[in-house]
C-alpha cells in the first residue's frame, strides 16, 4: 500500500482540488483515487483533513434529469410539511422539534391573540 503525499494547509501544488473546489469548477472526482491528502492545524484537536483529487483526471458534473428535479422538489416539500397538521409550514421543519412552530408550541398562539 502507498503512502498519500500530505500538504500542508494552502501549500498544495497546482493540479489538485478539493471535492469543493471541483465542484466550483464543474467537475466532479469521476470515481479516480484520492492523489494526496491536506492537513489543517489546529491547537487543541487533531488537524483538519482534506482530500485531494486531480483536476486533468475530473469528469464533468452529471447534468440533473427532469426525473431528478421532480425528485428533489418532493423531498424539500417533504421537509416542509408538519406530520401533526398537514400543512405546507413554508420553512424546513426543525429535526429537533419534528413539527411546524405553531403545532409544538400551541400555548404561545393562545396568548398572542
Amino acid at each position: 500500500m502507498s503512502a498519500l503525499p500530505v500538504y500542508r494547509w494552502r501549500l498544495a501544488p497546482d493540479g489538485l482540488a478539493t471535492r469543493r473546489q471541483l465542484r466550483a469548477l464543474g467537475l466532479r472526482p469521476g470515481g479516480q483515487d484520492v492523489a494526496a491528502q491536506l492537513e489543517r492545524p489546529r491547537r487543541r484537536r487533531g488537524p483538519l483533513l482534506a482530500y485531494l483529487y486531480r483536476i486533468e483526471q475530473a469528469k464533468p458534473v452529471r447534468p440533473m434529469t427532469p426525473a431528478k428535479w421532480t425528485a428533489l422538489a418532493k423531498a424539500n416539500a417533504a421537509r416542509r410539511t408538519c406530520p401533526e397538521c398537514r400543512r405546507d409550514a413554508g420553512y424546513v421543519i426543525p429535526p429537533s422539534l419534528g413539527m411546524c412552530t405553531p403545532c409544538a408550541y400551541p400555548e404561545d398562539e393562545q396568548r398572542a391573540a
